[in-house]
């Protein structure tokens, strides 16, 4: 099942906002997930973030990557970027929270990159945090950990790239 037509059906794709997810896997092919610090369950999640206006999506992943994890350009290799775009709709309730309303929800194109570094440089105290802890998980745990409404997104994401983890 394609995540574009499960979670987006036909609805235009004006009514998702655009933007960048990245799945960083580490030499042992753990994924990095970091605890949402606005969710007060148990909610993990990879790097991910919004286009700015008139921002080219490579460009995005690598400034989402600097500012939720520290982790400069420099200690990463991108392994693979996805064919298409993955979609996933907000619950309703938060469709008039996020973005001004006028989102249902969010169209990401993923990259796959491997981090090259030392974990002494991921920081997750940036700026605005996003993340309140990190840690490498199993690929398993990435979706059990993942809130709800992206699950179905997640299992697309991990299956387009499974061939590398």
């Amino acid at each position: 099942m394609n995540s574009q037509k499960s979670q987006a059906g036909e609805k235009p794709d004006y009514l998702y906002r655009s933007g960048v997810g990245i799945m960083i896997i580490n030499k042992n092919r753990k994924i990095f997930v970091g605890k949402r610090i606005d969710n007060n369950s148990d909610a993990w999640q990879m790097p991910q973030g919004g286009l700015d206006a008139g921002e080219h999506e490579d460009a995005a992943m690598i400034r989402e990557l600097r500012e939720e994890t520290g982790i400069q350009s420099d200690s990463i290799k991108l392994i693979k970027k996805s064919d298409t775009y993955h979609y996933y709709n907000l619950p309703y309730k938060l469709q008039k929270k996020f973005w001004g309303g006028k989102y249902l929800g969010q169209k990401q194109k993923w990259y796959l990159v491997e981090f090259l570094g030392d974990e002494a440089a991921i920081n997750i105290k940036t700026e605005d945090p996003e993340f309140s802890e990190w840690k490498w998980a199993e690929k398993s745990e990435v979706v059990e950990s993942i809130v709800s409404f992206k699950r179905e997104m997640y299992e697309e994401v991990l299956k387009e790239f499974c061939d590398f983890l």
